[in-house]
């Protein structure tokens, strides 16, 4: 129906009908038309919550032979040096923009492994009490090791986020919280999770700024 009312407007052809999809297929990824999509409800007790009820941290849940950590630190970090006879699986080095504070941090394994954390963007108690207590233990795996909702970034500021949500907690780099809650939204939309109020009312105020910023695919 909105296609054809688009199609109207901009004249009835074959080329008019596949820009008024492509205008509707662009409208679907923006955060903000999905936001307005998700449930709004508070939030559901913690009780029965546990790193363990989402299955061994960093599982190969992708089956390539590396676990999530080093998959993540891979994808994030550049300058990478792999460990040899890993399969190119293990990060040895590499050098992190972090997008939460937009400094530059310098990683090797087992030295300043503590400085770079992979934060789960909306973390695991906010997915269990928004909805992923009724899922079984292997959506929760999957959840848990989902590249969308994972990013690299400094290990403090991941500790300071800890279980928050947009409404408690937003990165200090100002320049990234609309692709931070554009990344929760896409997350929540997949996954079939709600907000809470205050958590859609923080996400608004932040699109304000950004009306057509569009969802992450990865």
């Amino acid at each position: 129906m909105l296609i054809a009312a688009l199609a109207l407007l901009a004249g009835s052809s074959f080329f008019a009908v596949a820009q008024a999809e492509d205008s509707v297929a662009g409208a679907a990824r923006l955060a903000v038309v999905v936001l307005e999509t998700l449930p709004v409800k508070g939030r559901a007790p913690k009780t029965g919550y546990s790193r363990e009820a989402f299955g061994p941290s960093w599982a190969d849940t992708d089956y390539n032979g590396c676990d999530t950590r080093n998959d993540m630190l891979r994808r994030d970090l550049v300058d990478v040096v792999l460990k040899p006879r890993t399969r190119g699986c293990v990060v040895l080095e590499g050098v992190l923009v972090d997008p939460y504070s937009g400094e530059e941090i310098p990683f090797i394994k087992g030295d300043s492994s503590d400085l770079i954390h992979i934060d789960h963007v909306v973390s695991l108690s906010n997915a269990w009490q928004t909805g992923m207590f009724q899922r079984g233990p292997e959506e929760r795996r999957i959840f848990a090791n989902d590249p969308l909702n994972l990013l690299a970034v400094q290990g403090w500021l991941n500790q300071q986020k800890g279980d928050g949500d947009a409404a408690t907690w937003l990165p200090p780099r100002k320049a990234y919280r609309c692709e931070f809650v554009a990344r929760q939204i896409a997350v929540k939309a997949a996954y079939s999770l709600w907000l809470t109020p205050p958590e859609k009312q923080a996400m608004l105020r932040i699109l304000r700024a950004c009306p057509g910023q569009t969802l992450p695919t990865r």
